[in-house]
């Protein structure tokens, strides 16, 4: 039951990153027909674009989930991958462990980034 319940997660993570990242395609490769993310014109990595959507909570929530979802639906593939190599109960456990804290880590990281951007867009 739990591997279900897990697997249905690793499912919603990849539909979530399907939409973070759509929306990464829109706002960076076809700005020249939508213009919608970026006020300041000219190309979207400007730094007054980049600056001007750093100051939106809406990107930085985005980007959390996004790190959130990819970091879940990476690590929870790479652990099925491993698991079903046959390794014995003790190694699978320090896989799990492995992956867990490593991916605690980096997300923790990343969130920590994102937030920083967000601090400093708004101070300037």
């Amino acid at each position: 039951m739990r591997d279900q319940r897990l697997w249905t997660w690793h499912v919603a993570a990849g539909l979530v990153v399907l939409v973070t990242l759509a929306l990464h395609m829109a706002i960076m490769h076809l700005d020249a027909l939508l213009g919608l993310f970026n006020p300041a014109g000219g190309h979207p990595i400007d730094w007054a674009n980049v600056a001007a959507r750093s100051r939106q909570g809406f990107f930085l929530v985005s980007y959390v989930v996004l790190l959130g979802a990819a970091l879940f639906h990476g690590l929870y593939g790479l652990r099925t991958i491993l698991h079903e190599l046959g390794p014995g109960p003790a190694l699978r456990r320090g896989v799990d462990v492995t992956l867990l804290a490593g991916g605690g880590v980096l997300f923790v990281f990343g969130a920590w980034a994102a937030w920083a951007a967000f601090a400093l867009a708004r101070t300037v």
